[in-house]
């Protein structure tokens, strides 16, 4: 059984930053893909940063986001800089039950927390 508890959300002024916190219940949380991804209304899911013992970024934020993982805590986080208004979006963590993640395809990814919302205007 898997259950993911995303937090950290809010709303920010650009240039602002944030950082997100996925708290899971698991058992193989050391071990397997995990990835953050966001979406909003009438788009895609999009993924932004994923981590399967290194940590890969979306080339469309590099620079900006960074994941991280406390295997104590088991705990998955997104810290991001420099945000601006096309960062608004809810945000989601996941998780693809492999070794590797392979592949960064929201549809390749089983568990779901139920998100957090992340608003940037001025």
């Amino acid at each position: 059984q898997v259950e993911l508890v995303e937090s950290g959300g809010g709303s920010v002024q650009p240039g602002g930053s944030l950082r997100l916190s996925c708290e899971a219940s698991m058992a193989s949380f050391s071990v397997d893909c995990m990835g953050w991804f966001r979406q909003v209304p009438g788009k895609k899911r999009e993924g932004v940063a994923w981590f399967d013992g290194r940590p890969s970024i979306a080339d469309s934020v590099k620079g900006r986001f960074s994941i991280s993982k406390d295997h104590v805590r088991k705990i998955l986080y997104l810290q991001i800089f420099d945000l601006r208004p096309e960062d608004s979006a809810m945000y989601y963590c996941a998780v693809r039950p492999t070794r590797w993640c392979q592949t960064h395809d929201a549809s390749n990814f089983k568990y779901w927390g139920q998100g957090t919302q992340v608003t940037v205007s001025s």
